[in-house]
């Protein structure tokens, strides 16, 4: 059974093709208002992945001109929590538990990030009452290259009566 998040997605979903992103981009940022300070855009969101993007713009540079540490961070809990979030039931509360990030070389221009879940994820958020794991996320930047690698552990409690 879809969840209030997935509902809102699949209507989304069912409006003109040009307005798809701009319509998620407006729904994610109703929810998580920061993410919108950072002009982070969703290209795509389903039950198996979710595909955001941040441009390298001047209010989310760092001092050398690229994209800010911090930014980046956010664009990878944002792709992974929004993938969670279009699964896990109404009854129980996403939480990320521990992000682990190494900026492995410069980034060139903005940034696209894809998250995705196994069906064997998606399983457990929907029957277990709580639990976590790691959601696979790849990030590149516009030289087709992977200058992070992020691990982002989210978990799922139930929420109180």
């Amino acid at each position: 059974m879809a969840n209030r998040l997935n509902k809102a997605v699949q209507f989304v979903y069912k409006m003109p093709k040009a307005w798809h992103s701009f319509l998620l981009t407006k729904l994610f940022n109703t929810q998580v208002k920061y993410a919108g300070t950072s002009k982070i855009k969703l290209l795509k969101v389903s039950e198996e992945e979710a595909i955001l993007t941040i441009p390298n713009k001047k209010p989310i540079q760092n001092h050398i001109g690229g994209v800010h540490a911090c930014a980046a961070a956010l664009l990878a809990e944002s792709t992974t929590g929004i993938v969670v979030g279009v699964n896990l039931p109404d009854d129980k509360i996403p939480l990320i538990k521990s992000m682990t990030i190494k900026y492995k070389k410069r980034m060139q221009g903005g940034l696209i990030a894809k998250a995705t879940l196994s069906p064997a994820y998606i399983a457990r958020m929907k029957n277990e009452e709580k639990g976590d794991f790691i959601v696979p996320i790849n990030i590149v930047d516009e030289s087709g290259e992977e200058p992070i690698e992020a691990l982002m552990e989210w978990a799922w409690i139930s929420k109180k009566k």
